[in-house]
C-alpha cells in the first residue's frame, strides 16, 4: 500500500480513508457510566473469542463467526456510535495480538466493518427501527438492516478480488452469495437472541450467548474434523496415500473448468512403470506393493513443490494435473523427474531391462476447445503408450500429426460403413433426417477439403456429420413427422436429440471423438445455443464447423415446420448470423465454397438429390 501501484492498492487505499473518516466522524464519547464501560469491554471481549472460536461447517470447511451477530445486537440495542467504539477497541486489541498480519490488512478490515456497520444502521433507522426494545411485529427494518450489511460485505470484499483479477465478477458474485447468505441470515437471528438476552440481563445474557458460541464451536470442530478425515479416507489411495482415481476425476473437472474459464494452461500426464508386472514376477506382490508405496512417495514429493495434483489412476499408472502449466514445462518437469526416478534405488530394480526404476509418461495439454476430461486422458493415455511403443523410459507429449495419433484417425474411416448402416434406421422412420444427413456429410467432404484440418480432425468431421443427429432415433415419429410449428414442449423433446445422440455414441468407444458433433452441432457462437449455452472458442472446432454446414442444409431443405430459403437467401442468412449464431471465421470459406460448386446452386442441389 505504500504505493499505490494497481487499482487493488488504489481500492485499499479509498476503502480504509472512507472507513477512517467516516468512524471518526461518528464516534462521540458521550460520558459513558463505568457499567457502560464495562459492558463496552465486554462485548469487545466476546467478539475477540468468537473470532478465535469459529464454527466450522463441513463439506468445504466455511465459517460462521458470531462478531457479526453481536455487532447487530449491539446496533439495535444500544445504537451506532457505541458499536462503533465496540469495533475500535475490538480492532486495537485484535491488531495488538494478531502484530504477524500486516497493519494495512488490519486498517482494511476495520474500515469495511465501519462501513457495513454504518450502512446497517441508516438502514435500520430509515426505515423505523426502533434502537433499545425488539419489536418483532416490525421485522421489515431488521432485514433490511441485515441486507444493507451483507451487500456491503459483498460488494467490499468482491471488488477487492476483482481488481487484483483473481476473480471473475459473476463467479464471484455467485459463489459469494451461495456460500453465505445462510449464514447471513443465521447472524440475524442469533443478533435478535442476544439482544432479547441482554435486554433483560446485560452482562448475563452476553455471558450465556458467548458461552453457547464456544460450546457450539467445539462441537462443530470435533463434527468438522470427523468429516474431514473421513472425507481423505474415500479421497485417499490406501497403499500409496495419493488422491485416488474418483477423487482425481473429480479435481480434474474442476481444473480443466478453471483453466478454459480463465484461459490459463493446463497440462496432464498419465505415466506407468515399466515392467511393473516382470517385477511382481520377479518378488512377489508384498515387494511390488512397496515398490509403488516408494514410488508414490518420490511422485508426491516432486508434485507438491511444483504445486502439482498427483493420483494413482490404477495399477502402476499415475496422474498428474498441473495447473498454470504448458505441456513444454510439463516435459521438462516430467524429463527431470524421469531422471531422477532412474537414480533412485529401490531394492530389485536391477533385475529389471533398464536396471533401474523407470516409467513411461504422456502428456496432454489442455485447450480452449477441449471437450471434456475424457478427450483430454485419451490424449495423454495414447502419448503415454506411445513412450512404451518407442522402448520405454521415456516422456512423449501429444500430438495430433504424429504416427500414433493418425493410425487411430484412420481406423474412422473404416466405421463409416458401421455409422452409414445405423443411418439406414431413419429410412423407415424419418426419410428427411436420413437424406439431411447424407447431404450434411457430402458437404462435409467438401469443405474438409478448403479447410486447413488434420487427417484426424477431416475424417471426425465428415463421419459427425454422417450421423450427427442419430439422438432422432428416439423422437417420436409423429414429432418428427409434424407439420408446423412446434410447441414448445415438442421444442423441448426435439433439442434432446443431442443427448440421446451422446448416449448412443457412447457405447462405441471407437467413436468417441465423434461425441462434441454430435452433441454439441447446435451451441451458437453467442452462447445462446443447446444443450450447455457454449459460448466461442469454448466450442470444439468441428462443432462450430458442423454447425454452419448443418444450418445451411437445414435452410435450404424444404422441413416440416420451416420455410425453404433459396441457396441465395442461405447465403444472406449465414453474413447476418456470422459472430451471433455462425463462427465468422468459418463463414466465407463454406460462401466460396457453395458458390464454386455452382454459382446458381442448381447443379449442386442435382448432386444433393442424387446423393440422398
Amino acid at each position: 500500500m505504500r504505493i499505490l501501484k494497481t487499482p487493488a492498492h488504489k481500492y485499499l487505499f479509498l476503502i480504509s480513508a472512507l472507513g477512517i473518516l467516516f468512524s471518526t466522524f461518528l464516534i462521540k464519547i458521550p460520558q459513558y457510566s463505568q457499567m457502560d464501560w464495562i459492558i463496552i469491554f465486554s462485548v469487545s471481549g466476546s467478539i475477540l473469542i468468537l473470532n478465535y472460536y469459529i464454527i466450522q461447517m463441513p463439506p468445504k470447511g466455511n465459517a460462521l463467526s458470531m462478531d457479526s451477530s453481536i455487532y447487530l445486537a449491539s446496533l439495535f440495542l444500544y445504537g451506532l456510535q457505541f458499536t462503533l467504539l465496540v469495533l475500535c477497541i475490538h480492532s486495537i486489541i485484535f491488531a495488538a495480538l494478531q502484530r504477524k498480519i500486516a497493519w494495512w490488512k488490519h486498517l482494511f478490515n476495520f474500515s469495511i466493518y465501519s462501513l457495513m456497520i454504518i450502512g446497517a444502521y441508516y438502514a435500520f433507522i430509515f426505515t423505523d427501527g426502533y434502537i433499545g426494545d425488539i419489536q418483532i411485529n416490525n421485522i421489515v427494518p431488521y432485514l433490511l438492516s441485515l441486507c444493507t450489511y451483507f451487500i456491503l460485505n459483498l460488494l467490499l470484499v468482491g471488488l477487492y478480488f476483482i481488481f487484483e483479477a483473481t476473480e471473475n465478477l459473476v463467479n464471484f458474485f455467485k459463489e459469494f452469495i451461495k456460500e453465505t447468505i445462510a449464514t447471513y441470515f443465521s447472524a440475524l437471528v442469533l443478533s435478535l437472541v442476544l439482544v432479547i438476552l441482554m435486554k433483560t440481563e446485560e452482562l448475563f445474557g452476553l455471558t450465556l450467548f458467548t458461552c453457547i458460541a464456544f460450546l457450539l464451536s467445539l462441537a462443530f470442530k470435533q463434527h468438522f474434523n470427523l468429516f474431514k478425515e473421513i472425507s481423505e479416507k474415500a479421497n485417499k489411495d490406501f497403499l500409496t496415500g495419493l488422491n485416488n482415481h474418483g477423487y482425481f476425476k473429480e479435481i480434474f473437472e474442476k481444473e480443466v473448468a478453471t483453466a478454459k474459464e480463465c484461459d490459463q494452461p493446463l497440462s496432464l500426464v498419465i505415466l506407468d512403470i515399466d515392467d511393473f508386472k516382470k517385477y511382481n514376477d520377479l518378488y512377489g506382490h508384498i515387494q511390488g506393493d512397496q515398490l509403488l508405496q516408494e514410488f508414490g512417495a518420490l511422485l508426491k514429493a516432486e508434485c507438491d513443490a511444483a504445486n502439482f495434483i498427483v493420483a494413482r489412476y490404477g495399477g502402476e499408472e499415475f496422474s498428474i494435473i498441473m495447473p498454470n502449466t504448458n505441456c513444454d514445462t510439463a516435459f521438462s518437469f516430467m524429463n527431470e523427474l524421469r531422471k531422477k526416478a532412474n537414480d533412485t534405488y529401490i531394492k530389485g530394480v536391477e533385475g529389471l531391462p533398464y536396471g533401474c526404476l523407470s516409467f513411461s509418461s504422456g502428456i496432454a495439454e489442455c485447450e480452449k476447445e477441449t471437450y471434456s476430461i475424457s478427450e483430454l486422458l485419451n490424449k495423454a493415455d495414447q502419448a503415454m503408450y506411445a513412450a512404451k511403443n518407442q522402448g520405454k523410459n521415456l516422456v512423449e507429449v501429444y500430438n495430433e500429426h504424429s504416427e500414433y495419433s493418425l493410425q487411430r484417425s484412420l481406423s474412422l474411416e473404416k466405421d463409416l460403413e458401421e455409422a452409414e448402416h445405423q443411418l439406414k434406421i431413419f429410412l423407415s422412420k424419418d426419410v428427411y433426417t436420413y437424406r439431411h444427413s447424407k447431404r450434411v456429410y457430402q458437404y462435409a467432404v467438401d469443405f474438409s477439403r478448403v479447410l486447413n484440418l488434420s487427417d484426424h480432425e477431416r475424417k471426425t468431421l465428415i463421419l459427425g456429420a454422417l450421423i450427427h443427429d442419430i439422438g432422432k432415433i428416439e423422437v417420436p415419429r409423429d414429432l418428427l413427422n409434424k407439420k408446423g410449428k412446434l410447441e414448445p414442449h415438442e421444442w423441448e423433446t426435439m433439442k434432446k436429440h443431442v443427448t440421446w445422440g451422446k448416449e448412443i455414441i457412447s457405447t462405441n468407444k471407437k467413436l468417441e471423438d465423434l461425441i462434441p458433433l454430435v452433441e454439441l452441432h447446435h451451441e451458437r457462437y453467442d452462447g445462446n445455443g443447446y444443450p450447455y449455452g457454449l459460448k466461442g472458442k469454448s466450442i470444439p472446432k468441428l462443432a462450430r464447423i458442423l454447425c454452419v454446414i448443418d444450418s445451411f442444409d437445414a435452410m435450404t431443405t424444404e422441413r416440416p415446420y420451416q420455410k425453404t430459403k433459396t441457396f441465395q437467401e442461405a447465403i444472406v442468412e449465414l453474413h447476418e448470423c456470422a459472430g451471433k449464431q455462425f463462427d465468422p471465421q468459418f463463414i466465407e470459406p463454406f460462401i466460396t465454397m457453395i458458390k464454386q460448386l455452382d454459382h446458381s446452386g442448381e447443379e449442386l442441389e442435382k448432386e444433393l438429390v442424387t446423393v440422398s
